[in-house]
């Protein structure tokens, strides 16, 4: 399902504010720190550059790519013996079943506000003002202050809050869940707490099998990861597939 382009005003501040980040990181901070002719100043550069092409790369396909969306003609198989896991209602107890959508949620998919359908699933600012002359102060003025400022504002925040998301992304991928999963496990645990019971999340695997689940089974494509090793989106493996396994035969 395509969708035509639409104004975002959020996707506009981000690009604005990486352009902003590069131009002054490039042209200010390296420019003046080690001199953009220089083989050093060429270096940082070239590495800043790339880092930023691969931030520029993937948010890019974060906004563009289709997310996915549930078949019109999946329906839940309750005796599929290759399939342990059915979500259900937290009331009632009936399996997933999407009013917006009018089709049955498969395992892990939930409804997306935004796409209106279920869905299967940067710092040389210290360097450069420590030596920074009383010279080349009074020579710039006020004008590369500002440029420290406005970068300031924009790098310590970020790096604050996609530190924290880089941590909290990570944790997720070595738990395999999703954020709503995670939300979702909280109260399943508290209730099987209250119950006497111990909670295990079904598909963690383990915190490599986890890993390879998300990024793939070749480990040289962790760096750029791709997809075609998920399948249709409407299974996925879980810790009751290696206990069958596991069990002798009789």
């Amino acid at each position: 399902m395509k969708q035509g382009f639409r104004f975002s005003l959020s996707v506009t501040v981000v690009v604005l504010a990486i352009c902003y980040i590069y131009l002054t990181t490039i042209f200010i901070y390296i420019d003046r720190w080690f001199g953009l002719m220089t083989s050093p100043g060429i270096m940082n550069a070239v590495v800043f550059t790339g880092v930023a092409a691969m931030c520029v790369f993937n948010y890019t396909v974060a906004v563009f790519m289709d997310p996915g969306k549930v078949p019109s003609t999946y329906m839940p198989d309750i005796e599929d013996s290759d399939n342990p896991v059915h979500e259900i209602k937290r009331k009632g107890g009936d399996l997933r079943y999407c009013q917006k959508c009018t089709r049955y949620k498969p395992p892990r998919a939930h409804h997306c506000r935004v796409c209106k359908r279920c869905v299967l699933r940067m710092v040389l600012l210290v360097g450069s003002l420590a030596i920074d002359s009383e010279e080349d102060e009074q020579e710039s003025g006020s004008s590369l202050r500002t440029a420290y400022v406005i970068s300031g504002l924009l790098l310590v925040p970020l790096s604050v809050a996609l530190s924290v998301l880089l941590g909290w992304h990570i944790y997720l991928v070595l738990q395999n869940k999703t954020t709503i999963e995670y939300h979702e496990g909280v109260r399943a645990m508290w209730l099987a707490e209250k119950g006497g019971n111990v909670y295990s999340h079904p598909y963690d695997l383990g915190a490599y099998e986890n890993l390879v689940t998300v990024l793939g089974p070749n480990i040289f494509t962790w760096v750029c990861p791709t997809s075609s090793h998920i399948g249709s989106g409407l299974r996925f493996r879980t810790a009751y597939d290696y206990s069958a396994v596991a069990l002798p035969s009789t």
